[in-house]
Formats: C-alpha cells, sequence, structure tokens
C-alpha cells in the first residue's frame, strides 16, 4: 500500500498573541503550512476574524471595552493581565511556536509571556516577538537579539520587514498611493474630516 505523510505526522501547534494586521497574518499564514493555531486578543471585533482564518479564539473574559481605539489594543488592568498570563501559560506549554504581536500605542507593550512560561515550554520550541522594540511581550525577550532560553528559542525582532525589503516598499508604497487616494481629488486636495481616516491622521501646529 502507499501512504502519505497526510495524519501520520502531528501538525505543529502555533499559539500567536495579539490579532491585528500582524497577527492575522501569521494565523494566515501557520495555517496555509498546516498547522493548528490558536490566536488571543483583547478585542472582541478580532474574534470573528480569527475564526474566519481557521484559528481557534482563545478568550479572556473582562477586557476593558475596545470600541473607541479605532482598530488598537487598549491598556487592560493589571488583574486583568494576570489572567490573561495564566490562561495564556496552560496554551504556551503545548505550543511548538508562539508569535507575539500585542503593542499598545504610546506605552510599554504588556508582558503576556513570563519567564516562568517561557521555563515551562518545550525544549525547542520558538518565541517570535514582534513587539521586542517596545519592551517585547515575552519578559526574557532581547530586543535585536537571538537568545535561547531554558531551551527555548526567543527571537525578539520587532523589524522583520527589513528583511524582507522589496515586499515592506511595496506594501508601505501601497498604503501610501491609498491615502493619497482619499486626500486628492481630481487633482486637488480635499480634506473630508467625515472620513475616519482622514480625521484620525490630520494634525496642526501652532505657529
Amino acid at each position: 500500500m502507499m501512504i502519505t505523510a497526510a495524519d501520520n505526522i502531528k501538525p505543529a501547534k502555533v499559539l500567536v498573541l495579539g490579532a491585528g494586521v500582524a497577527g492575522l497574518q501569521a494565523i494566515a499564514t501557520a495555517r496555509r503550512l498546516g498547522a493548528q493555531v490558536e490566536a488571543f486578543d483583547t478585542r472582541q471585533a478580532a474574534k470573528e476574524e480569527v475564526e474566519s482564518l481557521g484559528a481557534r479564539f482563545v478568550e479572556v473574559p473582562g477586557a476593558k471595552d475596545d470600541t473607541g481605539a479605532g482598530g488598537y489594543a487598549v491598556a487592560q488592568s493589571e488583574e486583568f493581565l494576570n489572567r490573561q498570563r495564566t490562561k495564556v501559560q496552560a496554551h504556551a506549554n503545548k505550543a511548538d511556536v508562539v508569535i507575539t504581536t500585542a503593542q499598545v500605542r504610546g506605552t510599554k507593550a504588556p508582558v503576556l509571556l513570563t519567564k516562568d512560561t517561557v521555563e515551562k515550554m518545550k525544549r525547542g520550541a520558538v518565541v517570535v516577538d514582534l513587539a521586542a522594540s517596545q519592551g517585547g511581550n515575552c519578559e526574557v525577550t532581547q530586543n535585536g537579539k537571538t537568545i535561547v532560553h531554558h531551551g527555548v528559542i526567543i527571537l525578539g525582532d520587532s523589524n522583520l520587514a527589513a528583511t524582507a525589503p522589496q515586499d515592506a516598499s511595496f506594501l508601505f508604497s501601497n498604503n501610501v498611493l491609498n491615502l493619497l487616494k482619499l486626500i486628492v481629488v481630481k487633482g486637488e486636495i480635499q480634506l473630508d474630516l467625515n472620513n475616519e481616516i482622514i480625521k484620525s491622521a490630520f494634525f496642526t501646529a501652532a505657529t
């Protein structure tokens, strides 16, 4: 009889912390590679997006309301973060890869993966901390460095896009083009302050 590796080799288990743009891309990529994916996010709006990509959304009840945050996460209470860390530890212990992307504008990134959690993870597991430049979601992350802690490999790289300059330039230029399409209408600058995108990007400077 002829057999393939399908259903004979266990798929990797991937845990994604933070389901914003980077987190959703990580989920989609891991799913395409055949991994079993779980994701955490404090934003209720992220649940439907996570599940639409075929991942399991793991919810921690009691998160602070985020409806006015424009799609960004908001700072949570320490009591909530402690409950979240406990739940994250239970899932991280089984994960082969943990990808952390949780950042809050203008403040230090929340610590979701404690040193104790890392030390309970499988040897050979990998943590990719995309919030490293803001202090990291992993307590032992070192920004700009790849380290090994208790057999767990931790990549502290917030600037992975710089390793793919052509794709990063294309994505950035596409964002700029679409923004300009909103601002420039028939060759003239028209600032529609009722447009949520323009309103959020608009600022004035006193002279």
